[in-house]
């Protein structure tokens, strides 16, 4: 008897650590909400609700509380983190500088917020994907020019931004409105960023503008600023290598709903809104981060001789053969037929031999044919397919050699009448 309460208490923490990341349905996924404060619950609750409202499970926790942790008996427990927690010195619990990378080397998700009060702990992991916040720890983006009304005249540091990365599919294919007329600048008040040169995976998704520089807005600047113009990046994104997304902004506050309701007023362009654009701004990026879009799957890849069904083991030279490959992208709710006129396959063996562009049905087939090279060799048909914002695939298909089985007639008086080679 005792034995089967033991197993039946087991069975709901199988189920727990096994309730991970699904490529048949991307969004039925747990994330951990790592916060200073409670109160950051309630302040940022749209940016919560338009997550909840989406399918996520949102489990909410102090950042220093000492039982919290990524996963148990080598299982992850989540599949997107959100670090809402800026001043934190160390994490509580199993949780640290290393598990946080190991947890995106893993291939999970992460958003993290700084502000002026960031820690040297927030400001490692920013570095560790590539973001190198300024240096000057009482440094802020200041901008005299595009900058909204705030509370505190003078200072400058609620500025006004719309210099958007170009790319539906990160921001989605809808401008961020104020109105059904007006675009709408997003609203940031924070710490400014560089981008490590030697990442190539690092984007700036929103730029300050030129008249913007970094500095501590309480001193008179004596010395140029290291950060300036259009270099600064405000929130910045990540796609790893194992298609893990990562979000860094410098702004906690501009995911909050103080800054999504805000009447702003930009006074060097004389215009008003009733509504910043920083609601949609991060529900859509939210999308691209947890894989609602730009996320591609490859299925049913096939070659065969033209004319056959299935496929063979071996090729020989001047065979024409045909390849295809189905490809799809989560729309968020299904997977639907993923267009583009820019895939291409390559007939491998050290150097691609071959390299084509394959044609597509519009409906999720991408094919082609080609003759086998008079090379003889083990090829192998691969895809190597990176577009901006997309989650890349690398595909190969099966090793396949490549020979020549030639007949020849010998003369009589040879010793061997038929030769083969």
């Amino acid at each position: 008897m005792a034995k089967l309460l033991i197993f039946v208490t087991i069975i709901p923490l199988l189920t727990l650590l096994c309730s991970s990341f699904s490529l048949e349905n991307p969004t039925d996924r747990r994330i951990l909400v790592l916060l200073d404060d409670f109160a950051i619950k309630s302040s940022h609750s749209l940016f919560f609700k338009s997550l909840q409202t989406r399918g996520y499970e949102l489990d909410f926790k102090l950042a220093d509380d000492p039982k919290i942790g990524l996963q148990r008996y080598g299982q992850y427990l989540y599949d997107g983190l959100i670090i809402f927690s800026p001043t934190i010195e160390r994490f509580g619990g199993s949780i640290d500088l290393a598990a946080i990378l190991d947890f995106v080397d893993s291939g999970h998700d992460l958003i993290l917020g700084a502000d002026a009060s960031a820690s040297d702990l927030i400001r490692e992991i920013a570095t560790e994907c590539g973001v190198d916040f300024d240096e000057d720890p009482a440094a802020m983006v200041i901008d005299h020019t595009s900058y909204a009304v705030s509370d505190t005249e003078g200072d400058h540091t609620l500025i006004a931004s719309d210099d958007f990365i170009q790319s539906d599919v990160i921001l989605g294919r809808e401008k961020i409105k104020a109105s059904q007329t007006f675009l709408a600048p997003v609203l940031f008040q924070g710490i400014g960023h560089s981008l490590n040169p030697a990442n190539s995976l690092v984007l700036k998704v929103l730029s300050a503008s030129p008249s913007a520089y970094s500095a501590n807005p309480k001193s008179k600047l004596s010395n140029p600023p290291p950060l300036s113009g259009s270099s600064i990046s405000l929130v910045s994104v990540v796609q790893a290598r194992n298609n893990a997304r990562i979000l860094i902004s410098g702004s906690l506050s501009m995911f909050g709903n103080r800054y999504v309701v805000k009447f702003m007023k930009n006074l060097s362009c004389d215009y008003s809104h009733e509504k910043s654009g920083n609601e949609q701004f991060f529900a859509e990026l939210s999308k691209w981060v947890f894989h609602e879009r730009g996320f591609l799957k490859a299925v049913n890849v096939s070659h065969h001789k033209a004319g056959d069904a299935d496929e063979p083991a071996m090729y020989r030279i001047n065979d024409d053969l045909e390849y295809s490959v189905e490809i799809y992208e989560w729309s968020g709710t299904s997977w639907e037929p993923y267009v583009a006129d820019d895939v291409q396959v390559q007939f491998y063996m050290m150097s691609p031999y071959v390299l084509k562009t394959l044609s597509t049905d519009q409906k999720g087939l991408y094919y082609t044919a080609f003759k086998v090279p008079d090379v003889y060799g083990v090829f192998q048909f691969k895809i190597e397919y990176q577009r901006l914002g997309y989650s890349s695939l690398s595909l190969s298909k099966q090793n396949v050699a490549i020979y020549s089985l030639e007949f020849r007639v010998m003369d009589p008086d040879s010793s061997s009448a038929l030769q083969a080679q």
